[in-house]
């Protein structure tokens, strides 16, 4: 008996967890969008500052090793530490593309008249046995 409510325990749990979410709405991937481009500007930041600190940690050993008279090579170029500023999300505004938007596409460019007084024998001539 035991076993038989432990099955139709997991069974019943294993029925829940496979239940379909409803698709998130336009507020929530609004907030979505937002959280990401948050924790992108985030790993700039953290990016920026380690690389101050670098600078930081070159420049005292620089600083110590002239000072204890060590021979010390010349430091590589590397690109400045580009600091990210503060953070500004503009949400972006989709625009529906033309044929969605209920209007019909513009017609293409004409490269010849719509007909000609040209026999079709003129145009293409039969191929000849």
């Amino acid at each position: 008996m035991k076993k038989l409510m432990v099955a139709s325990l997991l069974i019943t749990a294993s029925a829940l967890a496979m239940a379909k979410l409803p698709p998130p709405s336009d507020e929530a991937k609004a907030k979505a969008a937002e959280a990401a481009a948050k924790a992108a500007w985030s790993g700039k930041v953290d990016a920026y500052l380690s690389c101050k600190a670098q600078d930081r940690a070159a420049a005292h050993y620089y600083k110590t090793a002239k000072a204890a008279n060590k021979e010390v090579k010349p430091a590589t170029a590397m690109p400045a530490c580009a600091d990210p500023g503060a953070f500004s999300y503009v949400p972006v505004v989709a625009t529906k593309p033309i044929e969605a938007a209920g209007a019909h596409s513009p017609a293409p460019t004409a490269t010849s008249p719509p007909s000609s007084t040209t026999p079709a024998a003129a145009i293409a001539p039969a191929k000849k046995p």
